[in-house]
């Protein structure tokens, strides 16, 4: 079977997911005796085999590409058409998820508009030469949970749920162990106000940190994709604009903590290196033990073998629990016990919910609308729209 195509729409992707059309083949022509050609793309009809291998890199559906009217390549449509570079080479899992997420940004944006629904920014335009602390204390008066939550989930969606008092979107991307194209970042942001995140089921600190490393983009109004590195909260290996992010991040989430962390003797063998207090902190603040102790090593409280060693001994405690947890799934698989839990579900924004609750009771989206962009069965469509 053939289809007519509109060959201008799978050159705007290959601009779009920055691929060259050799990029593309070598992909879809995986495992195939015959390779499908440059010819086998440049025809006005293409075997509906070969445009499916191709949806499959792009997840935009057939009819995208049956469309005969050209696509623009504006700003407004894609990061990739506003930024050149970014701090990670992304792969093409992590180009699918931008996509994704600017496409519903950009659906969000207009529903709001259709219903009149304020999404406009609520805070000025910092610059790197602001100082990150006194910006961090600033912001935490608005946006740093109001009670004390020691969860990590709990205290992750207080933050987001914060965030969206204050017309900032947040939204959680899930991958599951077997999905193919993985992505390789776990943040970023996209201008006006859509933070986006990768759930880090076994590490919610560093989601933690890159949801606030990444709302400290857009105090700056500074769009980027990237693997955030929450434990170097240091100086040595980033750019000014990453640098600034982390510092905020910290200050952020340490809050009146960093005081006693800076009055701190050097730590070492003779004090146990302060063991208890980083981890009272650690507890307190939602930071991990080693983006504390990289602190300390920036701020010269400890050297650099202390540190490694330390880095070292966490690193070792983290693959005996993850050894031990996988011992005991295989021991319960043979004794013929059911494996528990099921595929996380992300955390939704308030913000991105009453939207769509806006849209719903003004008729501009359906039922089914609303529950396909909330992931969400018919007859749960009652808890959002009580």
């Amino acid at each position: 079977m053939k289809l007519e195509h509109n060959i201008s729409r799978i050159e705007y992707l290959l601009d779009l997911f920055r691929l060259s059309l050799d990029d593309l083949l070598n992909i879809i022509s995986e495992g195939l005796k015959n390779p499908i050609t440059r010819e086998d793309l440049y025809t006005n009809e293409i075997k509906a085999s070969t445009l499916k291998k191709i949806d499959k890199v792009f997840n935009k559906g057939l009819n995208f590409y049956l469309d005969p009217s050209e696509p623009k390549h504006t700003k407004d449509a894609s990061i990739f058409f506003r930024k050149d570079n970014f701090n990670s080479d992304l792969n093409i899992g992590a180009k699918k998820i931008v996509n994704q997420f600017e496409e519903l940004k950009i659906s969000v944006s207009a529903l709001s508009k259709l219903t009149d629904f304020n999404l406009e920014r609520k805070f000025k335009i910092y610059s790197v030469q602001d100082n990150p602390l006194d910006v961090a204390f600033e912001i935490r008066e608005n946006l740093y949970p109001a009670i004390k939550i020691k969860g990590l989930r709990d205290f992750l969606k207080a933050l987001i749920n914060s965030f969206a008092d204050s017309n900032i979107m947040v939204f959680e991307f899930i991958e599951t162990w077997n999905k193919k194209d993985k992505a390789n970042i776990n943040g970023f942001f996209l201008s006006p106000n859509t933070i986006v995140l990768k759930r880090q089921q076994k590490s919610f600190r560093r989601e933690i940190f890159t949801l606030v490393h990444e709302l400290g983009h857009f105090l700056l109004n500074e769009e980027e994709i990237e693997e955030v590195d929450y434990k170097s909260i240091s100086k040595n290996h980033l750019n000014k604009i990453e640098n600034w992010c982390n510092e905020f991040a910290y200050y952020f989430l340490v809050g009146e903590y960093y005081k006693q962390i800076k009055s701190l003797e050097k730590a070492d063998m003779f004090n146990d290196y302060h063991h208890n207090l980083i981890d009272e902190i650690s507890k307190e603040t939602h930071l991990s033990t080693l983006a504390l102790y990289t602190r300390l090593l920036y701020d010269n409280k400890i050297s650099n073998s202390d540190y490694n060693k330390i880095r070292s001994e966490i690193k070792l405690a983290y693959q005996e629990k993850v050894a031990e947890e996988n011992r005991i799934k295989e021991l319960q698989k043979l004794q013929g016990i059911k494996q528990g839990g099921s595929v996380p579900k992300p955390i939704n924004s308030p913000l991105f919910v009453n939207t769509l609750q806006n849209a719903l009771l003004d008729g501009v989206i359906n039922e089914y609308e609303f529950c396909k962009k909330l992931k969400i069965k018919p007859e749960k469509m009652e808890q959002f729209i009580q």
